[in-house]
């Protein structure tokens, strides 16, 4: 009996070590090899604030698993993890439903010989008063297009109103690390969009964007030699930037601060923090910590069962050298660690010793729509090197095209891109529906 290897969580790291062993082990038989996810398709986190934006059509850049599956050897099944039973080596998938609560697929269970738990992360609201019933997160497609559709209407609604007194909409964004400045430009950019079709009962200037962080600057994560140029570009736009104010309660018409503060908003974003999925927290017995992620070894092995991997988001994985701390949440430690597991799964079925995972960071790359990018790459040979404007757009670009070979190959890579191309030239610039 082949080697049964599961995924759980198709996000770009899960998806990716699929891709790599069902073209590997998949292909020559040695191994059967099965993705789940809870969506039919796939899209790449880091572009969901242009989805929110309507600067992309998230039809165009999905990708279907099942498509996926077929095409790289691997198996896909639907469904949403909700149980693990060790001791038989299965999990157990809820029953999924439609949109009218007819049901899909029922509950059921998949064996496994090696478990792999890649289900990302969601939005931390640190049980911010009102922040669940009243912010979008932008942790899915759906969060996504449901705040494009939101602010789109603002927009129609101006449009069909008799008078030509400009109507005002306020955006507040809670939250400036990446997601969060990286919306506000897009934000911006849209709004010029917007009134080139004539969509103009709301100007520019009349958008307003005020970007509110607990931290003492814009991406605290991130060095301040990149948060600096970042948070001036963000002044020259327009947006107004706040920095050392938590936000304390959020309501229908707007939030609150601990310095007193109170903001008006139309529309609210929550782009501050993550937590791994609460489902995880006591999985079968596994070790988590206080933000549910599942406590892993330098191996990606979780401590206490040899035949269960996490990685990415939703794994607290130490980083040596560091004083205790974790890897960091970054799309590039996720790719490294699919990239590392694709191996390391070779080598346990073929009884070998695994190696341990060391956290190499290529630098940070910060897309302000088409105004500007801000950025430093990492290595050996160069050190550690700032990038501004246009270049630093380019290598920002390059990212996802990375990605999609990494999923595609070079040949269908190159032929997405000159669909993209084409495309920009017989649609419009935004997404208006």
């Amino acid at each position: 009996m082949s080697h049964r290897i599961v995924i759980v969580g198709g996000g770009a790291g899960g998806l990716e070590l699929a891709t790599r062993l069902g073209r590997s082990l998949g292909k020559r038989g040695q191994a059967n090899i099965t993705l789940v996810d809870c969506n039919l398709t796939h899209i790449w986190k880091p572009l969901l604030h242009e989805v929110a934006a309507g600067s992309l059509n998230s039809s165009w850049d999905e990708l279907n698993y099942v498509a996926q599956a077929k095409w790289n050897h691997f198996e896909f099944q639907l469904g949403r993890m909700c149980g693990l039973d060790r001791t038989r080596k299965c999990i157990q998938l809820a029953a999924t439903h439609d949109e009218h609560g007819f049901e899909l697929v029922p509950e059921r269970e998949i064996g496994y010989d090696t478990l792999v738990i890649a289900v990302g992360s969601t939005t931390n609201d640190f049980g911010t008063s009102g922040a669940a019933e009243h912010c979008i997160f932008l942790d899915t497609r759906e969060q996504a297009e449901r705040f494009h559709s939101q602010f789109l209407s603002h927009y129609l609604r101006a449009h069909a109103r008799e008078g030509n007194d400009a109507t005002q909409i306020d955006i507040a964004i809670i939250g400036a690390g990446a997601t969060g400045v990286e919306l506000a430009a897009e934000l911006h950019h849209a709004a010029h969009q917007l009134a080139a079709y004539g969509l103009d009962g709301i100007t520019p200037e009349n958008l307003r964007i005020t970007l509110i962080e607990a931290g003492p600057r814009v991406l605290p994560a991130l060095p301040e030699r990149i948060g600096k140029p970042v948070h001036e570009t963000l002044e020259k736009l327009g947006v107004r930037v706040i920095t050392g104010a938590a936000v304390s309660e959020v309501t229908r018409d707007g939030l609150k601060t601990n310095q007193g503060q109170t903001l008006a908003a139309n529309l609210m974003v929550w782009a501050a923090g993550i937590r791994a999925p609460a489902f995880l927290r006591e999985l079968g017995g596994l070790e988590s910590n206080r933000i549910n992620q599942l406590l892993v070894r330098p191996t990606l092995q979780t401590t206490l069962d040899d035949d269960i991997f996490a990685f990415g988001d939703c794994a607290a994985c130490p980083q040596p050298g560091s004083e205790g701390r974790n890897v960091p949440p970054r799309a590039q430690a996720a790719h490294q660690q699919a990239s590392l597991l694709a191996k390391s799964i070779k080598l346990r079925i073929a009884g070998q010793a695994l190696p341990e995972y060391r956290y190499r960071d290529y630098g940070s790359l910060i897309s302000l729509s088409s105004f500007s990018a801000v950025g430093n790459l990492m290595g050996n040979l160069m050190g550690s090197v700032k990038l501004e404007g246009w270049l630093a757009r380019m290598f920002y670009i390059s990212l996802y095209r990375l990605h999609q070979m990494a999923l595609y190959g070079t040949t269908r890579t190159l032929l997405l891109m000159l669909s993209d191309r084409i495309g920009r030239s017989t649609e419009p610039r935004l997404k208006l529906h």
